[in-house]
């Protein structure tokens, strides 16, 4: 897993051990949910959270810590369809004239390069590459997949600038994904999120060439469905769509 993700089921873990407050053989389905009701969280939150500590009650039995799992019938979370929320380009372009110079080009790479922060976080320069008569940036996505994404020029050359880590930190080495993401949070308006910056990059993609496979690739995704909850259609492509229907054969 990455880093990231240790990281976020590690919290999961300790907060529900500290909270229920018993030892790990006498805690109850009840304890679970109980704790679990009382958090402010969203269904993607609640399902994380369920994720982590399923994981670790099924390591805990395996390896004989307890006889016990109190997630083995807890039902999953129940998720709706995600809707996009791509940020506007002139949104993107004031935070851009307000950030300081590295917090600017990370918006800068997630907005036109479409990574995540975890991906941006860890662009060293020697992962932009020349390739014919273009840029590409070379990307570790989730479970260590690589993707090669087209870089615009002046960008490219900019990252290649910085050298060793682009984004330097305490992280090995990097900055690491949470605290970048909050950085970048400092320069959106209320109600905006770095994420919706790769929600940007999906709709502005596939409105450019309608290939939703292509949009796929350079987003990094595994599957067809998860990119289509990222693509927000324009008003002129619903039009055109429908339009097609409007006539009928003689």
């Amino acid at each position: 897993r990455s880093n990231g993700t240790i990281m976020l089921r590690s919290s999961h873990i300790r907060r529900c051990l500290r909270a229920v407050g018993k030892p790990l053989d006498k805690i109850t389905r009840q304890d679970v949910t109980g704790w679990m009701s009382t958090q402010e969280w969203g269904r993607a939150a609640r399902a994380s959270a369920r994720a982590s500590l399923r994981t670790f009650w099924a390591w805990a039995v395996a390896t004989g810590a307890t006889a016990s799992n109190p997630m083995a019938d807890i039902p999953p979370v129940r998720q709706l369809p995600g809707v996009p929320k791509p940020i506007p380009d002139a949104v993107v372009v004031v935070a851009l004239s307000q950030a300081p110079p590295e917090i600017a080009l990370a918006i800068e790479v997630m907005a036109v390069c479409g990574l995540r922060r975890a991906e941006c976080a860890c662009l060293r320069a020697c992962d932009i590459e020349p390739v014919g008569q273009g840029w590409m940036l070379r990307v570790v996505g989730k479970g260590g997949r690589v993707r090669m994404v087209p870089c615009p020029p002046l960008l490219a050359r900019k990252l290649k600038a910085r050298g060793g880590w682009v984004f330097p930190g305490a992280q090995q080495g990097h900055i690491s994904p949470g605290w970048l993401g909050k950085l970048i949070s400092r320069y959106l308006p209320p109600g905006w999120t770095p994420h919706a910056l790769r929600h940007r990059y999906a709709s502005v993609a596939y409105a450019k060439g309608h290939d939703i496979r292509a949009v796929q690739h350079l987003l990094g995704h595994a599957s067809v469905a998860t990119t289509q909850m990222y693509i927000a259609l324009n008003d002129m492509a619903v039009q055109e769509a429908a339009s097609g229907a409007w006539h009928l054969a003689s």
